[in-house]
Formats: C-alpha cells, sequence, structure tokens
C-alpha cells in the first residue's frame, strides 16, 4: 500500500525569500502501519534481538560499560549533523585529554553532545516522563557554553532554523516554522505517552 507523506510542507516568508518548510503529521500515522507477514517478522526479530542485547547485558559485570559506549556513539552520529567530523576515537581521546585528529571545537561539541544524552537519561532515571520539559533539559545542557547562550538553550525556538545550505532556499531540510514547533511538540508528547491509545515501544521507536 503506497503510504501519504507523514507530513506537509508548508509556504513560509521571510523579508528575504519563500520557502518550504516540512510540518511533520501526529502520530501514529493514519491510516494505521498495515501489518503485513513481512513486518510483523521483522517486529519480532527485532523483540528476539533486544532480548538478546538484554541477557548479554545481564551478565556484563558493570552494564553501565555497554550505555557509555552507546552513548558516545549515539553523539558522534548526532553530531555529525551540523557537520562535524568528529569520530568516536577522536571523542575518546579528547576525554582522556589526548590531542584528538580533529579540530579540538569538534571533539568539544561532540562532548556536548554526550553530556546533553547524560542529562536526558538522568531525568529519565529520575521519573520525567520523554516530554517537551525533558527535551528543553536536554537543549539547554547542549547550549551551555558561550556560542549557545545567545540561541535561548532550554526554550522552544522562536525563529526558523535549517539542515545543510546557507539559508532556508537553498536548504537540505527546513524543519517546522518556528509557530508550529510547539504544537507538534504536543503531539509528539502525547504519543510517546500512550495517549489517546498504547502503542508497542518498539514500534514508537521506528516511527
Amino acid at each position: 500500500m503506497h503510504r501519504p507523506l507523514p507530513g506537509r510542507y508548508v509556504k513560509v516568508r521571510s523579508p528575504e525569500e519563500s520557502f518550504q518548510a516540512f510540518v511533520p503529521a501526529p502520530l501514529p500515522p493514519q491510516p494505521p502501519v498495515e501489518w503485513s507477514p513481512a513486518l510483523r517478522r521483522r517486529f519480532d526479530d527485532a523483540l528476539v534481538a533486544l532480548g538478546r542485547l538484554d541477557a548479554v547485558t545481564a551478565l556484563l559485570p558493570n552494564a553501565d560499560l555497554l550505555l557509555y559506549s552507546f552513548v558516545r556513539k549515539e553523539a558522534v552520529l548526532s553530531s555529525q549533523i551540523e557537520g562535524t567530523q568528529s569520530s568516536l576515537a577522536d571523542l575518546l581521546l579528547f576525554e582522556i585529554h589526548e590531542e584528538p585528529g580533529v579540530p579540538i571545537d569538534d571533539a568539544r561539541e561532540v562532548s556536548r553532545y554526550v553530556a546533553a544524552l547524560d542529562r536526558g537519561l538522568t531525568l529519565l532515571r529520575g521519573g520525567l516522563p520523554i516530554s517537551t520539559r525533558l527535551l528543553c533539559g536536554v537543549h539547554a545542557t547542549l547550549l551551555d557554553h558561550p556560542h549557545g547562550r545567545g540561541k535561548t538553550p532550554g526554550e522552544v525556538r522562536r525563529s526558523q532554523v535549517w539542515v545543510g545550505g546557507t539559508r532556508p532556499g537553498n536548504a537540505v531540510f527546513v524543519p517546522p516554522p518556528a509557530d508550529a514547533v510547539s504544537a507538534s511538540l504536543t503531539a509528539l508528547e502525547q504519543f510517546l505517552n500512550d495517549k489517546p491509545s498504547p502503542t508497542p515501544p518498539l514500534i514508537k521507536a521506528a516511527l
């Protein structure tokens, strides 16, 4: 079955130019995901793989070592969206006060992603659900540096951003305009917290 675009493009006008921004549709998708035999097999395989990972974790003398590696790998991949060149090895060298093989600012930037992920995990362990409040706390940690203080750390953005290119008009991707961000976050928060109906965690992660 051909699925529609998971959102819509809206036209945004600025003093400099007009451009298209993408506003995601609320989750879960409509029409609902079709549970074909192939999708069911993949879902079952993923559950089995997670069970194996959980079993291996239980055998480790310190399960935090697995999380330590995962957080740093995720930080490296996430920071590359912003154009950093740091590898996992560069990050680890930076953390033990050795000279990384990339500009020090790149390694420092990735280390802030690590701090932000750690902050999010701490908030989750403290009982805070995945929510706008949690995301704002992570955002505040990520931008806790001199260059980030003018970017309203810990707050929902109030200006347009884009990925790639030099302006929205030639960007690779343009997220929702500022006036649509709060509603999009609210819809995401409700979905993640099983409102109006529950969704299996693995399906949430996939969507």
